[in-house]
């Protein structure tokens, strides 16, 4: 693994899971360290079915642009295609990164996994 960011995320992830005491963000950062092979690949279309206004999602990997979203959500993840992040911010959503989950102290309890 020789993406810098990649290693970096998992770093902060593992880090805010031992603060925190909260597993979700072992479970980000475990998910993250496998293969990107087998890293999660979300659409936005299993955003929609999975979701309510309002949630917060994180995925483990990428989120790409099939589908729709109607309804505004925060979404987090490690990467987005750019026609998935134009699609989240047109329903009035928010796009982050894991870290600024992290960063803005999101209630982990919230944060619903998707992948």
């Amino acid at each position: 693994m020789r993406n810098p960011e990649l290693l970096k995320t998992i770093k902060e992830l593992k880090t805010a899971a031992k603060r925190t005491g909260k597993p979700i963000w072992a479970a980000l950062a475990e998910e993250l360290e496998g293969s990107k092979r087998n890293r999660a690949a979300v659409n936005l279309s299993t955003i929609e079915r999975n979701t309510r206004e309002g949630e917060i999602v994180a995925v483990p990997g990428k989120v790409l642009a099939s589908g729709s979203l109607t309804h505004p959500v925060t979404v987090a993840a490690f990467d987005f295609s750019g026609l998935a992040r134009q699609k989240i911010l047109s329903s009035k959503g928010e796009v982050k990164s894991l870290t600024q989950l992290l960063t803005e102290g999101v209630d982990a309890s919230k944060v619903k996994i998707l992948k």
